[in-house]
């Protein structure tokens, strides 16, 4: 074979081979299969409190920086969700609540890895004693989480 002969042809497959690339409806992407499935804790689970540190099933801590939790019983931990009863304090409520705080219930949710252990990233809380403005400030807490 020659050699004008054998780059014509060289040039000619990958003219071919680039135009087919190109065939196709250029539209949106398919997806197929099953959608992933939420994060699945591995090794121990944790919730920060407002100093970053990490605390297991806590009886207490800093959900943001102007309100706490306290007295804390955990119906449920280290699944997709962590549930529990006790009271929400903080400055906002004084003298309302005489420092003991209102009956609530936290859900944590939104796990997130960190090598080895797993964090809870997000609160809700409810109760039925906060004004409606307290109530939209911890609807939706973002918690802190540690930095990889």
């Amino acid at each position: 074979m020659n050699k004008p002969t054998a780059l014509a042809t060289m040039c000619a497959l990958v003219l071919a081979a680039v135009g087919l690339s190109g065939c196709g409806d250029p539209g949106e992407p398919q997806v197929a299969g099953p959608a992933p499935s939420p994060t699945q804790a591995r090794g121990p689970v944790y919730v920060s409190d407002t100093m970053g540190h990490p605390l297991t099933r806590p009886t207490s801590f800093g959900l943001t920086e102007f309100s706490t939790v306290s007295r804390l019983s955990w119906r449920s931990w280290g699944a997709a969700k962590a549930v529990a009863t006790g009271r929400l304090s903080g400055m906002w409520c004084l003298p309302r609540c005489s420092g003991d705080g209102y009956p609530a219930t936290i859900e944590l949710s939104r796990l997130q890895r960190r090598e080895n252990v797993s964090y809870y990233t997000f609160a809700t809380v409810r109760s039925a004693h906060l004004p409606p403005r307290d109530t939209d400030d911890l609807s939706a807490v973002r918690l802190p989480l540690p930095e990889p």
